[in-house]
């Protein structure tokens, strides 16, 4: 038996056992299994991959897609730039060794840039954790210029805080990005700090959040107009390339 899975905390939110367990029937991949492990801190992981015999490959969300580097064994060099892995390829030679990749990046560019127009030149982050990163990354390579915006205080002109966000910022910046939980399941019911009375039809709003499908942050962007879209295609996207990479020999 070949295990896989995602590492987090909490899990409750996550389609990806589903959407394997889908792939693996649909693709007729048999003695293969796809399971949570929803571990409190990252130190756990140790010991879940010493006593999980059959576990290949890991796929890592929220808390840990920055935390998990140090107990890495090598990383692509892409990920070490973007600081940030959300998937571990884990070989079981001499000894355990754990593979770091970011798939993110692939399934952010891949699903974002159907649809980008001219007018998505300028973009605001929200949220600065490791989801973040690879959107930072994604934009740069593509061209477009960006700011983080981020609850706490910071000390980099690159940073907004909520509170600063007016309506020249908002006008300036047509394409919105939300990296952070807020509005995630169960937690549903929230949505990031932004002034939304000041968004229009030729705004982009992309939530990275794919559970619920459609959250206040995406209902908001559709009352005025907005283009919207979940994170359920990058998932699948960088869900396949983290597949691909388990199954690189």
């Amino acid at each position: 038996m070949k295990i896989y899975g995602l590492i987090g905390y909490p899990l409750s939110h996550s389609f990806s056992a589903t959407f394997f367990s889908e792939y693996f029937f649909r693709e007729g991949i048999l003695n293969t299994r796809y399971e949570l492990f929803p571990i409190e801190k990252i130190n756990d992981l140790v010991p879940l991959i010493t006593n999980t015999k059959d576990l290949l490959g890991l796929s890592v969300t929220i808390p840990y897609k920055k935390a998990i580097l140090p107990l890495l064994t090598f990383i692509d060099p892409i990920a070490q730039k973007v600081g940030a892995v959300n998937t571990i390829k884990i070989l079981r030679e001499d000894k355990i060794s754990l593979h770091g990749f970011n798939t993110d990046i692939y399934g952010f560019e891949e699903s974002l840039k159907p649809l980008l127009k001219k007018t998505h030149n300028k973009a605001l982050i929200l949220g600065t954790g490791g989801a973040s990163r690879a959107v930072a990354y994604v934009l740069k390579k593509l061209g477009i210029e960006f700011s983080l915006v981020s609850r706490s205080n910071h000390d980099s002109p690159q940073t907004y805080s909520y509170q600063e966000l007016n309506s020249d910022i908002i006008a300036q910046h047509h394409l919105i990005i939300n990296t952070t939980p807020a509005g995630m399941f169960p937690h549903i019911d929230e949505m990031p700090d932004i002034p939304y009375h000041w968004l229009t039809k030729n705004h982009l709003l992309y939530d990275l959040i794919y559970n619920p499908a459609e959250t206040i942050f995406l209902k908001k962007g559709i009352e005025k107009s907005c283009t919207v879209s979940n994170g359920m295609e990058m998932l699948m996207l960088q869900a396949l390339k983290a597949w691909q990479i388990w199954n690189d020999e």
